[in-house]
């Protein structure tokens, strides 16, 4: 009994844990409920002071300049490190719109163009 109650505490847990986890965000680019949905720890009060410095302070240089903003220290900074991003560099590929493709032309040999020439 015991173990079953393990087992579905630890699959219920596993199945949380990404509900906590923090998604890629450009803090110099994103508006205050995008932050406040992607980084963890971050409310929309704080995603709003984060929005308000960067507009009276300019862009953000590095994810250290965050711990300028009230109500954002370093535990949140290093909670959130892989997912503040500075630039649309790094971003995830599965968020990015792919490139479409065009099939090649198909063309002539040159052979044959010369000899339809003639």
């Amino acid at each position: 009994m015991f173990k079953k109650i393990a087992v579905a505490a630890s699959l219920a847990f596993a199945l949380a844990l990404p509900a906590f986890a923090a998604t890629p965000v450009n803090i110099n680019t994103a508006d205050a409920e995008t932050i406040a949905k992607s980084l963890d720890g971050i409310g929309l009060a704080k995603a709003q002071a984060i929005v308000a410095y960067r507009e009276e302070h300019g862009p953000f240089k590095s994810a250290d300049d965050l711990t300028q903003v009230k109500g954002i220290g370093q535990a949140t900074l290093e909670r959130n490190h892989e997912a503040i991003l500075l630039s649309s560099e790094g971003a995830k590929p599965a968020t990015q719109t792919p490139a479409k493709t065009r099939p090649a032309k198909k063309t002539k040999p040159a052979a044959t163009e010369a000899s339809e020439q003639n």
